[in-house]
C-alpha cells in the first residue's frame, strides 16, 4: 500500500468521522477535504475544484431554479394540494401515494431532478397538514433512489452496466429487464419506509430560525370573528344587484365584511377582492366574515343564498386571499377614527375582520369604535395587498401568516411553467437532449418568460447542498488517482473469489453498496463493474447476474447523506444529523439486498 493510498484513506476516515460528529456544518467540511486535496499533491489544484464545474453540480443547480419556477407559479401547490386530498391528512396515506409516484418520475429522469423538483411540494404539504418535513423527506429521497431501478434510464449504474456487457460482446440489458426486481424492491420498500421507518426517522420538529410566521388557523385562534366565514350566491331580483356594498350599507347595517366575489360561470381560482366601488351582480357569490345571526338576516333581507365551503375550495381560496395582523402606532391617522372614517378599505383594499384592544378581542360590532393607538387589526383580502402593507408607514405589519410565503407570486404563468417541465422530462426520456442540456434550457426557459424572476432564481440555490456535492466528488477522484479505490477491489476479489456464485453476487453486491455511501454511485460502478465481468467470465458464468447485482447494488445509496445528491438535497430542509440516515437506510440496504439475491438467479441464471 503507498503512501498516497494511506493519505486518502486517512482523509476518508477523518472526513467521515467529523460528518457523524456533527461538530462542524457538512459544507465546511466538504471546504475542508477540497483545501487538503489541493496542497497534498495526490491531485492537482485544478482538480481539487473540479466539483465546482462539474456537470452534476450544474445540473442540480439548474434544478433547484426549476423547482423554484414550479413553486412561484402554483404548480407545486397545487401537485401538494391533491396529494393532502388523497392523503386525508394522514402521513401514512400520504406516502403511500407520494412514494410510488416520486419512484415512477425517477424512473424516467434523474433521481436527483424528481426530488428537486418535489422537495417544495412535500414542504408545502408538511405544513399545510401539520406534520414534520422530516418525517417526508427522507422517504421521498430513498423511493427516488429505488426508483431508479425500475428502467435503464433510471440511473447511470444501469447504463453503464448494459453498456459494458454490450462491449464485451453479451447482449445488453434491455429497457425493462430492471423492473422485475425494482418493482418488488419498491413494494417491499414502500411498505419499509411507511409502517416501520417511521420509528427510526427523527420525531423532533424541524428547528425554526428566528420568529417563525403563524398559519392562518392560529389568527382564527386569536380572532373569533376569522372562524365565521360564509359563502352566499345573489338571486335574480335581489336589491343588492348593481349597488356597492357601502351603497347597501352591509358593514354598517348588518355587520358583516365581504372581501371577495365571483362571477357566474367562473372557477374559484379566478375570485376577485371586493373593492370600494366594486358593484354586485346577480348570481355573484360572496365570500365573507360575520354571525350566523346577520347572516341570516343579510340573506332574509337582500334576497341571497347560503352555499357549502368544501374542504377544496377553501384551499383554493387561500391561494388568492388570507390574513394579517398590524399594530396602530400612536401617530397613526386612524387613531380615534372609525373604520368607516378612516376610510380602510378605499385606502388599503382590505377588509378588518377583527381588533384586539389591550390583548382581547372586541365584540365583533366594532364598525362604530373609535381606535386607539396600540390596537391590533386583522385584515382579510387578496394576498398582494397584504404584500403592499410592507410600504405603509403609518401601520406596523406585526405578522403575516406562513401561508404568505408559499402564495404563487407569478400564478399566472403556471400552465407555461407545467408546459416547460412536461417538455424537459420528454426530452430527457426520450432521449432528445442530453439531461444537462434538457435541464438547462427549462431553467432559463422559465426565467425568460416569467416563470421566475432572475433575483428569485438565485435565491433558489440551496448553497449548503452544492458546496457538499462539490467538495466531496474530487474525493472521489483522488481514491481513484491514487489506487486506492483498485485496491479494495482486488483485495475483495482475491480473498472472496473461490465463493459460489451466489455469495459473489452477494460479495459484489456489499462491495459496491457501501463504496456508493461515500464516493458516486457512477464511480462506483466503473470500477467495480469490470471486476464483476471479468469474475464471470474467468469462472465461465453468465455475467448477466454479477452485472444486475452491481447495478441494483449501486441505487441502495440510503446510509449517509454523501451517498446521493438526492439524499444531500433533503439533508438541510429535512434538518437530518448524519446517523439518521444510516438508521433508516442500512436496513432498507438489506432489504434490497435480500430481494436482489433472491431474484437475480432466477431472473438471470448462472
Amino acid at each position: 500500500m503507498t503512501f498516497e493510498m494511506l493519505f486518502v484513506f486517512g482523509l476518508l476516515a477523518v472526513t467521515i468521522a467529523l460528518f457523524i460528529s456533527d461538530r462542524l456544518r457538512m459544507d465546511l467540511v466538504a471546504l475542508m477535504v477540497v483545501a487538503v486535496l489541493a496542497v497534498s499533491g495526490i491531485i492537482s489544484p485544478t482538480q481539487a475544484v473540479s466539483g465546482f464545474g462539474d456537470p452534476v453540480i450544474i445540473m442540480i443547480a439548474a434544478l433547484f431554479v426549476v423547482g423554484e419556477a414550479l413553486f412561484r407559479t402554483g404548480v407545486a401547490a397545487t401537485a401538494g394540494n391533491w396529494l393532502l386530498r388523497v392523503g386525508d391528512g394522514s402521513e401514512t396515506r400520504l406516502l403511500l401515494f407520494l412514494l410510488p409516484v416520486v419512484a415512477l418520475l425517477s424512473a424516467f429522469m434523474s433521481s436527483t431532478g424528481a426530488v428537486a423538483l418535489l422537495i417544495p411540494v412535500v414542504l408545502s404539504m408538511a405544513r399545510k397538514s401539520g406534520l414534520q418535513a422530516s418525517r417526508l423527506l427522507m422517504p421521498l429521497a430513498f423511493a427516488a433512489l429505488i426508483g431508479g431501478m425500475l428502467t435503464l434510464i433510471g440511473t447511470p449504474p444501469n447504463i453503464i452496466v448494459s453498456g459494458q456487457l454490450r462491449a464485451a460482446g453479451f447482449e445488453a440489458f434491455g429497457f425493462f429487464d430492471f423492473t422485475a426486481i425494482g418493482a418488488v424492491i419498491l413494494f417491499l420498500g414502500v411498505l419499509y419506509l411507511v409502517f416501520i421507518a417511521r420509528f427510526l426517522l427523527p420525531q423532533s420538529a424541524i428547528r425554526e430560525t428566528g420568529n417563525p410566521h403563524p398559519t392562518l388557523s392560529v389568527f382564527t385562534e386569536r380572532y373569533p370573528t376569522a372562524k365565521q366565514l360564509h359563502k352566499l350566491i345573489i338571486q335574480p331580483g335581489s336589491p343588492l344587484n348593481g349597488q356597492t356594498l357601502s351603497e347597501a350599507a352591509v358593514r354598517s347595517q348588518y355587520e358583516l365584511t365581504v372581501f371577495a366575489v365571483q362571477r357566474q360561470g367562473q372557477f374559484l381560482s379566478t375570485l376577485q377582492p371586493v373593492l370600494s366601488q366594486t358593484r354586485m351582480q346577480a348570481l355573484d357569490t360572496l365570500i365573507l366574515y360575520g354571525r350566523d345571526e346577520d347572516v341570516h338576516n343579510f340573506c332574509q333581507a337582500l334576497q341571497l343564498r347560503r352555499l357549502g365551503f368544501p374542504e377544496t375550495e377553501m384551499m383554493k381560496l387561500q391561494q388568492r386571499f388570507g390574513l394579517a395582523e398590524i399594530l396602530l402606532p400612536p401617530d397613526s391617522p386612524l387613531t380615534n377614527h372609525t373604520l368607516k372614517e378612516g376610510r380602510f378599505r378605499e385606502n388599503y383594499n382590505l377588509s378588518v375582520i377583527g381588533v384586539r384592544r389591550q390583548g382581547l378581542a372586541l365584540d365583533t360590532r366594532f364598525i362604530d369604535t373609535r381606535l386607539a393607538a396600540g390596537d391590533t387589526l386583522l385584515l382579510a383580502g387578496a394576498w398582494e395587498y397584504i404584500r403592499a402593507l410592507e410600504s405603509k408607514r403609518e401601520l406596523v405589519v406585526l405578522e403575516t401568516p406562513a401561508e404568505l410565503q408559499e402564495i404563487p407570486v407569478h400564478a399566472g404563468k403556471a400552465h407555461m411553467a407545467l408546459s416547460i417541465m412536461l417538455a424537459m422530462l420528454m426530452s430527457m426520456t426520450l432521449g432528445w437532449l442530453p439531461n444537462l442540456s434538457a435541464i438547462l434550457l427549462a431553467a432559463l426557459a422559465m426565467i425568460l418568460t416569467g416563470c421566475v424572476t432572475l433575483s428569485e432564481a438565485y435565491r433558489s440555490l440551496n448553497a449548503t447542498s452544492l458546496v457538499l456535492i462539490a467538495g466531496m466528488l474530487p474525493l472521489a477522484l483522488a481514491m481513484e488517482s491514487s489506487g486506492a479505490l483498485s485496491f479494495v477491489v482486488d483485495y475483495l476479489i482475491r480473498e472472496y473469489g473461490n465463493l459460489s456464485p451466489i455469495l459473489l453476487c452477494a460479495g459484489l453486491f456489499l462491495m459496491t453498496s457501501v463504496l456508493s455511501q461515500f464516493i458516486s454511485n457512477t464511480a462506483t460502478t466503473v470500477l467495480v463493474a469490470p471486476v464483476a465481468l471479468m469474475t464471470a467470465q474467468t469462472l465461465g458464468l453468465n455475467p448477466e447476474p454479477f452485472m444486475m447485482s452491481v447495478a441494483i447494488a449501486a441505487s441502495t445509496a440510503f446510509a449517509t447523506p454523501i451517498a446521493s445528491p438526492v439524499n444531500t438535497l433533503v439533508l438541510a430542509p429535512g434538518n437530518y444529523r448524519f446517523a439518521d440516515f444510516a438508521k433508516v437506510g442500512i436496513p432498507l440496504q438489506i432489504l434490497a439486498l435480500a430481494v436482489t439475491l433472491a431474484l437475480v438467479p432466477w431472473l438471470f441464471p448462472f
